[in-house]
């Protein structure tokens, strides 16, 4: 005697070994024995084999008109052989029972189960709804099968090529588009983003980076809601200075100006004076909500996502030929020793006599056209002549400045590399096609211009951050305990020193038209120079104020992911520099070990670190010769191949540098894109993309 019993949800068969009244023992084919409580076994029979019968069933089930299943079903409760009555015949057959069973149990949308062996049909108007669904998903899975065909034909379907960022970085697991791409991927056995390059759905790789950025960052577009700016106020006193900023001829947001008084006469005044949005903007206004959601300027070769629009910031740059509000540092100078003596706050309008830039001036102004007033320049500005003996004071000032720091930080700055400034021929501003012909010039840092302003940014800073400190009132610090490797700048609310620097403490004041963080600070600032002792009362932000800590988080977040954006762009066009110079061989210095992918070398003329192979066996700082491969625009990676080593072995003199402080400020690093399209349906994938830069970059390099 053999059973049809119910197990775990499935149909199984056997031959009976012992029966009793509320179970039996029953031996599969496979010649496992189970136990079956009487109640789940559904029907008994002598032939066929219980696995001819559990076939036959199957197959006859698979004929059945489920339509005319459910019109011959009884409106109660009914037992499959009841059913198989009404279908088959009076006389059904087990077989046709056990067919009946199996049909009714794989049809929930047509016959809901009423327990063992039984069951009751589905009200009309729930079936036809349920059978919608299924055709519905019918036609979907044709879609996804033939979106998958075509994606392996190399033709990339344009609701798919629609969605390709969303599947990509941010996927509906549950959408066709995702499906079909995973169907592919695996049929094709490819990678995705190889899948979808190979079917053209990427027409332009610097259309891809920065769809994918806008896609992270600006789901919403880039473009300004409408919303009005304050005027600033004019009843401000007029400052008796005539300031003058230094900024690239690029720069719109100029947040800075300088101004000197008293040289020569034994004690200094200079003036940091910082373009005031915070006495206009208020907290918790249209416009200020604005500036939080984009947090900081966003920048890249050729173009840049400004942080307010450009008609507020008109309204508030320091722009020259005209008086400015500006939160001004005046700091007290020994002319003789260049020992700050004393520092003063004030809340003015500013004059701003001339704006110079700096990337047209850096050829005049060099260390010995400052220190020896015979030394004359052609084309030199009348502007910049007028204030040669100014600028010589602060350079002085400046390399002094940074001395001091030096020994508080316990040995030199070492930032011997150069700053690299990219230029989009013809491009004049206008969003880039990533087709532009670019250009590639150094910028030595340290810079006499460049020392003035970074110096003058970190006396700024550091005073600011220490004026809210003594009037209890929190701002937005950056410090680091330790210059130690591994020890990262952190932001948090309090006034602690900034190792990497040297200074006591250190808070981002000098540009609120191009970083929050800046705004923030300048609110505290200004009533701390307004109310003094109980500037803590009036001051937007008060101690514990988690709405600082949100800003913190947000702002750490969203400017990484901005000068991630920036590195990769500056690595995209440097590749790009390679191409259209069809540069083929480089010098580079090795620079550390990269495991498996082989050591790391940074060419010696551009800003590029790449992996190559045949350094294994020379050493950090030797220099080589390298033989680049093919560049791949959108993983944006390049290798290199040592054609032979340029240094002496012997010679330490003609090594390259490769100091600890320049590895951790490198951002040519190539490192992984996430994909979020996984064929195995997990959650990532991954193939290389550029490194983003420390979120500390520019710390001390500029206002």
């Amino acid at each position: 005697m053999h059973a049809l019993f119910e197990e775990a949800g499935k149909f199984q068969a056997g031959r009976i070994l012992s029966e009793a009244d509320s179970s039996a023992q029953i031996e599969l084919d496979s010649g496992k024995r189970v136990k079956v409580k009487a109640a789940n076994v559904l029907l008994k029979f002598e032939k066929p084999s219980p696995a001819e019968m559990l076939a036959k069933a199957r197959e006859l089930a698979a004929t059945m008109e489920l339509d005319l299943a459910w019109e011959f079903a009884p409106e109660d409760e009914f037992g499959f052989a009841d059913l198989a009555r009404d279908y088959f015949s009076n006389s059904a057959t087990l077989t046709e029972q056990a067919a009946a069973l199996v049909a009714l149990h794989e049809a929930p949308h047509y016959f809901r189960r009423a327990g063992k062996g039984r069951f009751k049909k589905a009200p009309a108007e729930i079936l036809q709804q349920a059978l919608a669904a299924i055709e519905k998903k019918r036609l979907i899975q044709e879609q996804i099968n033939l979106w998958a065909q075509e994606l392996g034909a190399g033709v990339c379907p344009q609701p798919i090529r629609d969605q390709l960022y969303k599947i990509l970085f941010k996927p509906d697991k549950n959408a066709p588009e995702y499906k079909a791409v995973v169907e592919a991927s695996r049929a094709t056995r490819k990678a995705p983003l190889d899948l979808l390059q190979a079917a053209g759905a990427i027409d332009s790789a610097y259309e891809f980076h920065w769809k994918r950025f806008l896609f992270d960052n600006f789901p919403k577009g880039t473009g300004f809601p409408a919303v009005t700016a304050p005027l600033p106020p004019e009843d401000l006193p007029l400052a008796p200075v005539q300031a003058y900023s230094i900024d690239d001829s690029a720069t719109t947001e100029i947040d800075d100006a300088l101004s000197v008084q008293g040289l020569g006469t034994g004690t200094v005044t200079l003036g940091i004076h910082i373009a005031a949005p915070g006495l206009a903007i208020v907290p918790g206004t249209p416009l200020d909500n604005l500036g939080r959601s984009r947090l900081s300027t966003v920048y890249m070769p050729g173009y840049k996502i400004t942080m307010l629009p450009d008609d507020v910031v008109k309204i508030y740059t320091l722009d020259e030929g005209r008086a400015n509000p500006a939160v001004s540092l005046y700091v007290t100078i020994d002319e003789a020793t260049l020992a700050i003596t004393g520092t003063e706050t004030k809340l003015e309008r500013v004059p701003v006599a001339v704006n110079l830039r700096h990337d047209q001036l850096d050829h005049i102004v060099t260390e010995a056209w400052l220190g020896d007033a015979s030394i004359s320049v052609d084309n030199t500005p009348p502007a910049l002549l007028e204030r040669r003996a100014e600028l010589s004071f602060l350079y002085q000032l400046a390399r002094s400045l940074k001395a001091q720091r030096e020994v508080v930080r316990g040995k030199p700055e070492n930032f011997n590399r150069p700053d690299y400034n990219f230029r989009l021929e013809g491009n004049n501003g206008a969003e880039p096609t990533g087709n532009e012909t670019v250009s590639i010039s150094t910028r030595k840092r340290g810079a006499p211009l460049d020392l003035i302003v970074a110096e003058a940014a970190i006396v700024a800073n550091s005073t600011w951050g220490q004026l809210l400190a003594d009037h209890g009132v929190p701002g937005i610090y950056r410090s680091q305990y330790s210059l130690a490797p591994g020890v990262k700048v952190r932001m948090g609310t309090k006034a602690q020193p900034h190792a990497g620097i040297g200074v006591k403490c250190y808070a981002w004041s000098t540009s609120p038209l191009r970083r929050y963080v800046d705004l923030v600070n300048q609110w505290q600032i200004i009533a701390c120079a307004r109310h003094g002792k109980t500037a803590a009362l009036a001051a937007p932000f008060k101690p514990k104020d988690a709405d600082l800590f949100s800003i913190i988080s947000s702002f750490d977040a969203a400017y990484s992911a901005y000068n991630g954006y920036q590195a990769g762009m500056e690595r995209f066009w440097t590749l790009k520099y390679l191409e259209q110079n069809h540069i083929t061989e480089l010098e580079a210095t090795v620079f550390k070990d990269n495991g498996p992918g082989g050591m790391l070398v940074r060419a010696d003329e551009l800003p590029l670190v790449i992996s190559v192979l045949g350094a294994q066996n020379l050493p950090r700082g030797a220099r080589a010769l390298i033989k680049l491969g093919d560049i791949d625009e959108i993983t944006l990676d390049i290798h290199g191949t040592v054609l032979q080593r340029l240094d002496d072995p012997d010679d330490e003199g003609d090594d390259g540098d490769v100091s600890e402080e320049e590895e951790e400020d490198d951002d040519s690093v190539a490192g992984p894109i996430a994909i979020a399209v996984d064929v195995n349906e997990s959650d990532a994938a991954d193939a290389p993309q550029a490194k983003p830069k420390s979120a500390d970059n520019g710390d001390n390099q500029a206002l």
